[in-house]
């Protein structure tokens, strides 16, 4: 699959933009703050729906403007599909395919990108839900079906958790809230569905993580990852909990019923507590993904090198998972000012493992900062307008380009 061209309506910086890609390598050159990554964003929005820098829409609609239109023309061989999104600053975003209106959620199932940032050392360095955030928008990406999961589980959630503050207010105890046995049926079975997601993607990504990591760091760290659920009992997103020196609590190998079993004898025993404070403490939403190398936790322990070389690993794995399985070809990997934070040696490493896609999409503030074999076809971007590629980046080239 690859990108054969990006169309831009007030999408951050970009008034307007029409830039052609092609197979193979393609890098996107420009000073910081000139809208390489608005680029690297756009495309990766039909894929995860969202951004990769910023939790909201609204961000991402120009300044002045009511909404951002994003059409993309993608190529599966002969195929040729043409995608398009309408990303409003308030209410539900548009979304058609070849001309025709789809639901939003319909996109990633023809879209397929895997995105590298900076921002992704958040991963293994920040809290809980950046990991449980990676792990969920792959399982979208292998299986469409689960967003329609995921987004029942977090209305089941809020609904629970709003029969949870109410009765907290009003001071009822235990037995008293009938009502939320119902609530919890169905945060059982959605939330059972989504824990079995997660553990198989685990055990999945295992051996690709291990192989990337090793390429990457030229050393075999033993990278291990196993999820820390708290229907087994451990809790990484309450404050009293160290998520650190906690013990994982992993349900390999049980069917749903079981799973099922253990999630309802968890709310059982947190009962109390989730009255008192009219939280939701027990479900997918409350479980951490634990990442070790040399077998200690890569949050808190692990140096920069080693942090980067982990992050890079988790998504150069998610590539090859949607790689193996795709009808659609390779999916598009992006690496988003990424080189720069790099040595010399890691950027020979991540050079050789990722020439071999069929589209690679690069952004660099320095040209050179990006190995040989990755700059096959180069574009300047300034100040949102997208340049000859021959152009001075300084920005005396101001030349836009529709086709090259």
């Amino acid at each position: 699959m690859i990108v054969e061209q990006l169309s831009l309506v007030d999408f951050r910086n970009y008034a307007a933009a029409d830039v052609s890609l092609d197979a193979g390598a393609n890098v996107f050159v420009g000073h910081n703050g000139q809208g390489k990554t608005n680029l690297a964003e756009a495309i990766g929005f039909f894929a995860t729906l969202g951004s990769h820098r910023v939790s909201q829409d609204a961000p991402m609609v120009r300044d002045g403007a009511d909404a951002a239109i994003v059409r993309m023309r993608l190529a599966y061989g002969e195929r040729r599909v043409m995608l398009e999104a309408q990303v409003n600053r308030t209410g539900s975003n548009k979304a058609r395919v070849n001309g025709s209106p789809v639901r939003t959620s319909e996109l990633p199932r023809y879209a397929q990108v895997v995105l590298f940032a900076p921002e992704d050392l958040q991963i293994v360095r920040s809290d809980p839900s950046a990991r449980r955030r990676f792990a969920d928008q792959l399982l979208v990406q292998r299986a469409p079906r689960m967003a329609g999961v995921l987004s029942d589980y977090d209305r089941v959630l809020k609904q629970r958790t709003a029969l949870l503050k109410s009765a907290r207010a009003r001071g009822i105890r235990g037995e008293g809230l009938s009502t939320l046995e119902v609530w919890d049926d169905k945060l059982v079975q959605l939330g059972t569905d989504v824990i079995r997601a997660r553990l198989a993607l685990v055990d999945d990504l295992a051996g690709p993580v291990s192989r990337a990591y090793t390429a990457i760091a030229g050393a075999d760290h033993r990278p291990e990852m196993e999820w820390m659920l708290s229907i087994g009992g451990t809790d990484p997103d309450d404050d009293a909990v160290e998520a650190v020196d906690g013990a994982p609590s992993s349900l390999r190998g049980l069917g749903a019923e079981d799973i099922q079993r253990i999630f309802r004898e968890q709310l059982v025993v947190m009962r109390a507590s989730e009255l008192e404070r009219g939280l939701t403490l027990v479900g997918p939403h409350r479980d951490d993904l634990l990442l070790r190398v040399r077998g200690l936790p890569v949050k808190g322990y692990a140096s920069h090198g080693e942090s980067w070389s982990v992050a890079l690993a988790l998504r150069l794995a998610s590539a090859e998972l949607l790689r193996a399985q795709s009808q659609l070809g390779d999916p598009v990997l992006i690496l988003d000012d990424v080189f720069a934070e790099l040595d010399a040696d890691r950027r020979s490493r991540l050079a050789g493992l990722v020439e071999g896609y069929e589209q690679v999409v690069v952004t660099a503030a320095v040209e050179e900062d990006v190995p040989a074999a990755l700059r096959a076809r180069t574009v300047c971007v300034v100040a949102g307008t997208i340049v000859a590629a021959d152009a001075d980046a300084d920005g005396d080239g101001d030349a836009e380009v529709d086709d090259e």
